[in-house]
C-alpha cells in the first residue's frame, strides 16, 4: 500500500491517477475534502482509504507501506496563521519523517521553490545545511517548507538515521488539470482561460524595470505530468535520495504562456498590459528558473515538455472540455 498525503489536491490527485494507471489500486489518500469540490479530483480514481490528516498517525500504527508520498500542505503563499501552517507543514512532516525512519519506509515529499525567496541566492538545489541556511523565504509557506528541508539536511549531515529513501522536491510553477479548487492560487493560465476562450481582454502586468518588456516577467512553468513523472521515477529508483529542483530549467514569460493558449485555441491574442500595483513593485520577482542538473545527474532522463506543447495538452485535453478533471 502507498499513502499519498494531499492526495485530493492538485499535484496529489495527479499522482494518484498515475498510480492507478500503473495498476496500483492500493492507494490511501490523506486529505481534507472540505466544501470546495476537491472530491472531484478523485472521482475517477480507485482508493483503498481516505484518511483525515488529524487521524493519519493513528492510522499508520501497525501498518507496512511501500512508500509515503507527502504532498499535503497549506500551500497558499498568502497564508498568515503561523501556528496552523507550522503544525500542518512542518510538525506533521516531522512526524511522518520519524515514522518512515522507524519503519524503513521511503519518503518522497514536496518542498517548494518558495524556499528560495527572492532568488538573490540563486536557484541551485544545494542540499548542504550551510547552503540552505543562506536562503530567505519571503512568505510563511516558503519558510515552513524550508524548515523541514533544513531538519532533514541536518539529520543527513550528522549521519543520523533516515528513511531508506528520502527525496525532497522543490516544485517550481506547476500547472495542469485538477487545480480548479485552488482559487487565487490557480495558475494564471487556468484563471484566465475562460476570458481567453470568450475573446475577452486578458490583462498582464507592465514591466517596471529597464530592459524588460511588458509581460516578459519570467517563470519556470512546468506541466504537472512532468512533476508526476519525476515522482514515479523516484518510486522506481529507491537508490536515489536527496533534495532536488523540479522545473524545466527554462524560464518563459507570462506573455509566452498566454500566447500558447491562444495558439492552442487557434484564436487571435487580446492582451492588455496594466500597471503593477505599487505595493508589490519592489518585491515582485521578474525571473525564476530551476537548476535541474542535480536531478539529471541522479539519473533522471525523462525530459520536460516544452511550454507550447504543455499548454496545448492542457487546453485541448482539459480546459476546453466539458469535463476538465483527470
Amino acid at each position: 500500500m502507498l499513502l499519498v498525503t494531499g492526495g485530493a489536491g492538485f499535484i496529489g490527485s495527479n499522482v494518484v491517477a498515475a498510480l492507478n494507471d500503473a495498476g496500483r489500486a492500493d492507494v490511501a489518500v490523506c486529505d481534507v475534502l472540505g466544501h470546495d469540490g476537491k472530491w472531484r479530483n478523485l472521482a475517477k480514481r480507485q482508493l483503498a482509504d481516505i484518511v483525515p490528516p488529524a487521524q493519519v498517525m493513528d492510522w499508520l500504527k501497525g501498518r507496512r507501506l511501500d512508500a509515503v508520498l507527502h504532498l499535503g500542505a497549506i500551500s497558499e503563499t498568502t497564508a498568515t496563521d503561523g501556528d496552523l501552517v507550522i503544525e500542518t507543514n512542518f510538525r506533521l512532516s516531522m512526524r511522518l519523517l520519524d515514522w518512515c525512519t522507524a519503519n524503513a519506509t521511503p519518503l518522497i515529499y514536496a518542498s517548494s521553490a518558495a524556499t528560495y525567496g527572492d532568488g538573490a541566492q540563486g536557484f541551485a538545489d544545494d542540499p548542504s545545511l550551510a547552503a540552505l541556511k543562506t536562503l530567505r523565504p519571503m512568505n510563511l509557506y516558503g519558510w515552513s517548507k524550508h524548515l523541514f528541508d533544513m531538519a532533514v539536511a541536518e539529520r543527513a549531515a550528522r549521519g543520523e538515521k533516515l528513511p531508506p529513501q528520502w527525496a525532497g522536491l522543490k516544485f517550481f510553477n506547476v500547472f495542469g488539470p485538477n487545480e480548479y479548487h485552488k482559487g487565487a492560487m490557480m495558475s494564471v493560465l487556468t484563471r484566465r482561460f475562460d476570458d481567453i476562450k470568450a475573446g475577452r481582454v486578458v490583462e498582464l502586468f507592465k514591466s517596471h524595470r529597464d530592459g524588460i518588456a511588458d509581460g516578459d516577467q519570467r517563470r519556470d512553468f512546468i506541466y504537472v505530468d512532468n512533476v508526476v513523472r519525476v515522482m514515479m521515477w523516484l518510486l522506481a529508483t529507491p537508490s536515489v535520495s536527496g533534495l532536488f529542483n523540479v522545473g524545466t530549467g527554462h524560464a518563459r514569460s507570462f506573455k509566452d504562456l498566454m500566447l500558447s493558449a491562444y495558439a492552442a485555441l487557434g484564436t487571435a491574442p487580446n492582451i492588455r498590459y496594466i500597471d503593477m500595483p505599487v505595493a508589490i513593485r519592489d518585491s515582485y520577482q521578474y525571473f525564476t528558473q530551476s537548476d535541474v542538473d542535480r536531478l539529471q545527474r541522479a539519473g533522471y532522463n525523462g525530459g520536460f515538455t516544452a511550454l507550447e506543447d504543455a499548454v496545448g495538452l492542457y487546453v485541448n485535453g482539459y480546459l476546453d472540455r466539458a469535463d476538465r478533471f483527470r
